[in-house]
Parts: C-alpha cells; structure tokens; sequence
C-alpha cells in the first residue's frame, strides 16, 4: 500500500510550478514560509508570480523550530484574518509541519490536543501544497506532522491520511548551500525513514478494524525505501562536507523524498518512538535523536531483520557474502555513517541523563503508533536496553542488546 499525494514534482527549477498548482486549488492562499528562506529572491519571484495570477497571498513567518504547540495555535489564529483558501508549506520540516497543523485547526477547531494520535482527525482539512527547502523530513508526501507539548513531556504526533498534501513540490535547488549540520540532522533523519520503513513489522491486508495510518513494511514500501537508502548512504557524507554539490544534493533531494514515500505508508518504529521523549528532554533537533538512536534499534533488532539488514548492507555497498555476513556489515556502515556525519557519541552529550532512561522508555512506550509498528514486541525492557547502550557509546558503534 502506498498514500501519497495527487502530485508530486522533482527536479531542478520545479519550485516554479507553485503558482499554478496553487491557483488551481484556491484564490487566497496562505504560506507558512521558513523565516530565513522567505527573504531569498527565488521565493520572493515565486509569490510575485501568484499575485499576478490573481491569487491574494497572505505570509506567515513565525515558525518555531520543533514546533512548540502554542506557537501553532498562535499561527492559526493569525491565518483565520486571511480566511484562506489553500495552505502552502515552503521551508524544512517544522514549516511543513505547521502548514499541516493550521490548515488542520482552520478546518476543524482547537485545541490541537484532540487530534493527538492516529485517526483522529474527522475529515479533509485546508487543501495542501508542500515545498521542502531540507532534504530530510519526507513531510511534503506523509500523513504526519509532529509538534512538542510540554504538558506531554514528549514531541507528539497527529496521523491521518487527511494531512498528506495535495502537491508536493521538491526542488533540489532549494536545498542548495544549506548549512552542514542541517544536512546532517535532516539527511539522516531520511536515512532513518528509509531503514525503518524497510525494517518495520509487517500486517495481513485483510485488516478488519480501521485501516492504521501506518500499515507496517509491505512491497510497495518496500522498494522505494531501499533505493532511499542506497541514495542517501552514497550522498550523505559529500552532502554535509560541500553544501554547493549540485550531485549529492540532488541525490539527497530525490533519496529523501522516496524515504517519506515510503515511511507515509510502511511507517518507522523504535528510534522514532524513542527520540519523542529524547527529543523534547533534550531539546534537540529531530533528526539528531534518530541517527544516534538507529544503530542501537537495529543491534536490538538483529536476530529477526537478518534477511532485511542483510538488503540494507548491499545497498549501502558493503562486500558481498553470506545474510549474516552482510547483515552485520550494515550495522557497521550505518554506525560509520552516523558517525562521520558528527553526530554526538552517547545520549549523555545531549542531555539526557542515565536515571531518566526508564521514565523516557516509558514514554516511548506510549507512542503506540510507532513503538507497535516495530520487527519485536516493544517492552519497558527493550527500550531500556537500547537507550543503555546508546548511552554507553563512545563511538556510533552499536553495543550489545540482549534480546
């Protein structure tokens, strides 16, 4: 099963497809644009072209990086001056993710809290048009838009299949000279989309009750995600090291955005669940959880995703050779990877000491949508492990879990 938007556009140059995309959904149109990138000539030009089409565009720049939940109520307020007719996302993740969540409360009303989860939004929401300028969220074709609410002690996500966009428009240009912790936090975070969305439990496509928003690793999913990983393990390194790579930029472009394609349907699982709790006691970027918790998730994971890993290593280049042989390469090439993009070694560099992992598994736990979408029953146990000995490391090296 795949859920994806109407339309998808890629390559260099098609961020000048915008304007008729949007004129062709609405007269009024509100944009939830990056603060830094709404100053750049290439957007403004593009909303210069949908004034003269006859559109009224009304600019909203006030996103908050991780999205703190009042800042979107905030946002939404503001757009219900402009009673727009369509919604336009136009930066990184959290300003995709904000123009989700406003077209969301302008279509059915706060608070925000009522849809926390799966399934809980009533129906269509503001129509959608999805720019990203970071190649990493996949957001521009998923069902999902993550915010942080303090009174959760966790980031929190809100599924449904009314949240994929209309249009998604990716243009690799956009993504040119981004700074190279950017690249780093949002490439791997693809690169997490990917490896999870191939490594995820799987569920019979007779499924009586309603259908879950992610549907766990199926064929579909299935090959969009590993030409995913083959992209962005090919492209990462030189990504980060040269903002101005017009190749590695593009591959990353294109690699992220078969990594939502497949995560929107197949879903992810431990590091996703994980990194809420790490993320929001942290305050650390998303994508910086999920890569220093992935190699730990699939130690933990080995000894029932062999055939899987053992895929995930042909595709990140590792020698030929038996499953086993190949499955434990990958396990080094993605602790290589993480590790020659600079992410920190060991959650303690981040903040989170040893005497919370308990309290963060236990709030992990409670993410059902992700920590049940995993290759193994999720337990209090589990979670432990694996945040153990992402805390052990002083290396991206995964430790031993016991399973």
């Amino acid at each position: 099963m795949l859920r994806l938007p109407d339309q998808i556009i890629f390559g260099t140059g098609s961020v000048a497809s915008l304007a008729p995309e949007v004129a062709a959904l609405g007269r009024r149109v509100l944009v939830c644009a990056d603060p830094v990138v709404a100053t750049g000539e290439t957007f403004a030009a593009v909303m210069d072209v949908l004034v003269d089409l006859g559109v009224s565009v009304t600019v909203d720049t006030g996103i908050v990086p991780e999205l703190p939940v009042d800042g979107v109520h905030a946002a939404a307020e503001r757009a219900r001056e402009a009673h727009p007719e369509v919604v336009v996302g136009f930066g990184g993740g959290s300003a995709l993710d904000q123009a989700k969540l406003v077209a969301l409360l302008l279509a059915h009303g706060g608070p925000l809290a009522r849809f926390y989860g799966e399934n809980r939004v009533p129906g269509p929401v503001l129509p959608l048009v999805a720019v990203p300028t970071t190649a990493g969220t996949g957001s521009e074709v998923t069902p999902v838009a993550v915010v942080s609410d303090p009174d959760r002690e966790l980031k929190v996500g809100v599924s449904s299949r009314h949240l994929v966009p209309r249009a998604a428009i990716v243009d690799p240009g956009l993504t040119f000279g981004a700074p190279p912790s950017v690249t780093a936090h949002a490439g791997i975070d693809a690169f997490v989309h990917a490896v999870e969305a191939y490594t995820a439990g799987t569920r019979s496509p007779e499924w009586a009750q309603e259908l879950p928003v992610f549907v766990g690793r199926n064929r579909l999913s299935s090959l969009l995600a590993l030409e995913a990983v083959r992209m962005i393990a090919t492209n990462l390194r030189t990504a980060v090291a040269d903002p101005l790579d017009e190749p590695a930029r593009t591959a990353m472009a294109h690699g992220s955005l078969l990594a939502g394609m497949a995560f929107g349907s197949a879903g992810t699982h431990f590091s996703h669940a994980l990194q809420y709790p790490v993320g929001a006691l942290s305050r650390t970027p998303h994508g910086l959880g999920t890569g220093m918790l992935l190699p730990h998730v699939l130690a933990a994971c080995r000894t029932v995703t062999t055939a899987e890993l053992a895929d995930i290593g042909t595709a990140m280049g590792v020698p030929p050779g038996s499953p086993d042989e190949r499955a434990d390469a990958a396990l080094a090439a993605v602790s290589s990877l993480v590790a020659d993009i600079g992410l920190p070694a060991g959650l303690g560099a981040i903040g989170i000491p040893k005497n919370s992992l308990p309290r963060v598994a236990e709030l992990a736990l409670g993410v059902a949508r992700l920590a049940g979408n995993g290759p193994v029953p999720p337990t209090q146990e589990r979670f432990e492990q694996i945040l153990a000995a992402a805390s052990r490391s002083t290396s991206a090296a995964p430790q031993e879990v016991r399973r």
